[in-house]
């Protein structure tokens, strides 16, 4: 409303502008009155000056011939002004037209217009994008906003989910950190950052990513998505029990309605049917081991899932896992060698195939 206020200020500036001349009065006016009569008065005061001897006669008829020559000019001027008959008019016609030109607009404008819309910020336009503005054009017009102005933290805030959700991973999380640094951090933020960068790491919880949502907990110990990727980090690191406990705990904090409930128990059904785990009698026993039998029983383990992956060789995460685990008990090489198993396994799978070399790249065994 304050827009439209201006502008109608600016309409009306405009036109009084225009129209206030056509209602001001043209008539020259001398302080004795018209001009045809001083002359006339003058012309009479020469001939009594002249009866009365006071100037000749040569010199009474030049002053009577100029000022003869004054009393025409002038009689031509004022034949030539506006009567004041019309003066009334003009300013009849300045009044309407100051009032009717924008009322004459605001007419047009309501069958044309939508003066009824909301305000329609970026993040609306960013999430309504239509086919005749793709979503990728509409972040390119963001992204070279935020070039010229890389300050601009509320830009960012709008940027950066857009970006993880076209999978943009990497240049989300650059998009994160901008947010946190110009706009503050917060749990959720941290949060955000460190999902970002277990999505550029195609699923893995690197040791950044985890940083971040253990900070994302330390400011805040009820963040969802922060204990949820947690867990996946215990998990993917073997710790199985401790991600079962994360997980569980976060389930018995969930509102019943919680959307999230679905995703955090069908992690809890894949623990349970995926990578061997030890179960507590094993823990147990496992305390009363030996170096050496300990380390027996994690082969064991290791080796079962191995021949499950042999039969079920499209497993991404499981080939993954294995390939850490070796890499846990210090054995490089059979890392590889899974590796190698797990690309010939793969076969034409392009997508498993591309999580798969994320993976081992986050891994540090790519090649």
């Amino acid at each position: 409303m304050t827009l439209w206020f201006v502008f109608a200020l600016m309409t009306a500036g405009a036109a009084f502008a225009v129209l206030w001349p056509l209602g001001r009065s043209s008539k020259r006016r001398t302080s004795g009155g018209s001009e045809t009569t001083v002359y006339r008065d003058q012309l009479a005061e020469v001939g009594r000056d002249a009866a009365a001897g006071l100037i000749g006669e040569p010199e009474a008829a030049a002053a009577r011939v100029e000022i003869g020559r004054r009393l025409l000019e002038a009689a031509d001027v004022e034949s030539h002004q506006p009567q004041e008959s019309k003066l009334w008019l003009r300013r009849a016609v300045a009044v309407v037209a100051l009032a009717g030109i924008p009322l004459l607009a605001f007419v047009i404008y309501l069958p044309l217009g939508s003066p009824q819309l909301p305000d329609f910020p970026l993040a609306a336009r960013i999430q309504t994008a239509d086919s005749s503005q793709s979503l990728d054009n509409l972040v390119a017009q963001v992204e070279s906003h935020l070039e010229k102005n890389p300050a601009d933290g509320r830009g960012w805030t709008v940027l950066a989910p857009v970006l993880a959700k076209l999978g943009r991973f990497d240049e989300a999380a650059r998009a994160y950190r901008n947010v946190i640094t110009y706009e503050g951090e917060t749990a959720q933020r941290r949060a955000e950052l460190g999902a970002a960068m277990t999505g550029a790491a195609n699923g893995i919880v690197t040791a950044d990513a985890k940083n971040e949502f253990e900070r994302a907990v330390a400011l805040n110990p009820q963040e969802v998505k922060a204990r949820f990727f947690l867990g996946m980090a215990a998990e993917q690191d073997g710790r199985t029990t401790d991600a079962v406990k994360i997980w569980k705990a976060l389930l018995a904090d969930a509102p019943g309605d919680a959307q999230w409930r679905a995703t955090v128990q069908e992690a809890l059904a894949q623990v349970g049917d995926g990578a061997p785990r030890p179960t507590d009698e094993a823990v147990a026993a496992a305390n009363d081991m030996n170096e050496a039998d300990r380390t027996a029983m994690v082969h064991r383990m290791v080796d079962r899932l191995a021949a499950r992956l042999k039969q079920d060789s499209n497993d991404v995460e499981g080939w993954l896992r294995l390939a850490r685990a070796y890499m846990v008990l210090n054995e490089p090489e059979k890392s590889r060698a899974v590796r190698d198993d797990a690309r010939r396994a793969l076969g034409q799978n392009e997508a498993g195939l591309r999580q798969l070399n994320e993976g081992f790249k986050a891994l540090g065994i790519d090649g």
